[in-house]
């Protein structure tokens, strides 16, 4: 595909996808929805929001931090339906200790929504520097880089915690995320919220732990507005415009494997049907997986 015509293809794809959020979303004033807010994007996206958001709320930034985790408290998810307690010592480490562990990772694109996908990856993501999902495993077989950086208050505590992801062997950004747990207004159950920045809005996809075992399970299947799912967000004058995209639906698991390691699969679902699978496995970036079994 031409530069000219992935240009073309891209803005026709933009152009659809606000037409949608338009007709399919509701008019939201900020204050009446805070427990869906989060950072949004510029232009081109790539690790800036990172500095923006740090800017803009007063925050201080760590950039490469070696200690800190996507849930600097694993606990706070627990509820009358979730028990922290029961879920693999070694994956809350992880959650707790990201910063302390190596990505490996694999996808699959299921036909025929890998179509879908390489175009909007092709003409879109790619330009924003955003959300450029690897199709096949030969996309990450170099590696990935895994960069937690850390945006606190004024007081010190972790208010986002940000988790930038690219491929190795070109740079190209996988995920500029900024995670954190929320509890959601449908029934009050603490979740883990992950905001991706777009051009002027975000998608974020809220989360509600499950326990599966000793395995850990976050879905975003949710009974409506207010519940776990995917919310695509855009600025609207003076307000929001938010569509939650129902027939979306993300699932996590993550387990330990026979040598002592976390891996994950993240299965992302349209319509019932199965559009795409990650599959990652997560290293202590020091030692062996025995070796930090007793840590």
């Amino acid at each position: 595909m031409t530069a000219l015509l992935r240009t073309i293809v891209g803005r026709c794809g933009e152009l659809f996808i606000g037409a949608l959020i338009r007709i399919c979303g509701r008019r939201c004033v900020p204050r009446d929805v805070t427990w869906l807010l989060g950072p949004i994007g510029g232009a081109t996206i790539c690790d800036r929001p990172y500095e923006e958001t740090a800017r803009a709320e007063r925050l201080s930034i760590e950039r490469l931090a070696t200690t800190g985790g996507l849930l600097p408290d694993f606990a706070v998810l627990a509820s009358a339906s979730f028990d922290p307690g029961l879920v693999d010592p070694r994956i809350r480490d992880f959650y707790e200790n990201t910063a302390g562990y190596r990505l490996d990772t694999w996808a699959t694109a299921y036909f025929p929504a890998r179509i879908a996908l390489w175009l909007l990856v092709a003409t879109i993501s790619r330009r924003v520097q955003q959300l450029d999902l690897p199709l096949d495993g030969v996309d990450t077989a170099r590696g990935i880089t895994s960069e937690i950086i850390l945006l606190r208050d004024p007081a010190g505590a972790v208010r986002y915690t940000g988790w930038f992801r690219r491929r190795v062997h070109d740079g190209r950004v996988l995920f500029t995320g900024f995670y954190m747990t929320q509890r959601i207004p449908r029934n009050d159950l603490p979740c883990v919220k992950a905001v991706f920045p777009m051009p002027d809005g975000n998608a974020t996809v809220v989360l509600r732990p499950v326990n599966d075992g000793t395995s850990f399970c976050l879905t975003s299947a949710g009974a409506g507005f207010g519940d776990a799912g995917f919310y695509r967000v855009q600025r609207s004058g003076d307000g929001l415009r938010v569509w939650r995209v129902g027939q979306l639906h993300d699932t996590f698991r993550l387990y330990v494997d026979q040598e002592g390691y976390v891996r994950g699969d993240h299965e992302i679902r349209f319509l019932g049907v199965r559009v795409m699978t990650l599959h990652y496995r997560m290293a202590p970036r020091t030692g062996g997986a025995a070796a930090h079994q007793h840590n």
